[in-house]
């Protein structure tokens, strides 16, 4: 895993992690990534402190605690909501205007139909991504 310091186009700064290099680029180009604050999806890196020696290291029983509790909320909400693949948002609104059955579900979406979305008053949150790359 691999954190960047990253910085929208509103000038909010936020941390992002990564499997690697290649997964920022690719994510990036993809218009994938989203500011927490205000959610454009215009988002670089900002400059990052080097790494040091001496500086101290991550603790690995707290890495490995975040690793097990966004494994279990992943397993959480997969277990306890309906997928609907990418027809998130369609069914998402369904639901809020009472046009669909109330139920919790999770899906796809693009990160402006997310935002479109909570402007509407949708309650929506990004899952974590998988950590350990079995979904």
């Amino acid at each position: 895993m691999i954190v960047y310091s990253l910085r929208c186009s509103n000038e909010h700064e936020f941390e992002g992690w990564f499997r690697d290099s290649a997964a920022f680029d690719h994510q990036a180009m993809g218009g994938l990534l989203c500011c927490p604050t205000c959610n454009t999806s215009r988002v670089e890196k900002s400059m990052m402190a080097p790494a040091l020696s001496g500086v101290k290291k991550p603790d690995a029983a707290k890495t490995r605690q975040m690793r097990q509790f966004v494994t279990g909320l992943r397993k959480y909400v997969q277990e306890h909501a309906e997928y609907v693949g990418q027809d998130f948002a369609e069914e998402a609104r369904k639901i809020y205007y009472g046009d669909g059955v109330e139920r919790h579900i999770y899906g796809e979406t693009t990160i402006e139909e997310a935002a479109d979305l909570a402007e509407e008053g949708v309650d929506v949150a990004a899952l974590p991504p998988d950590l350990d790359g079995a979904n």
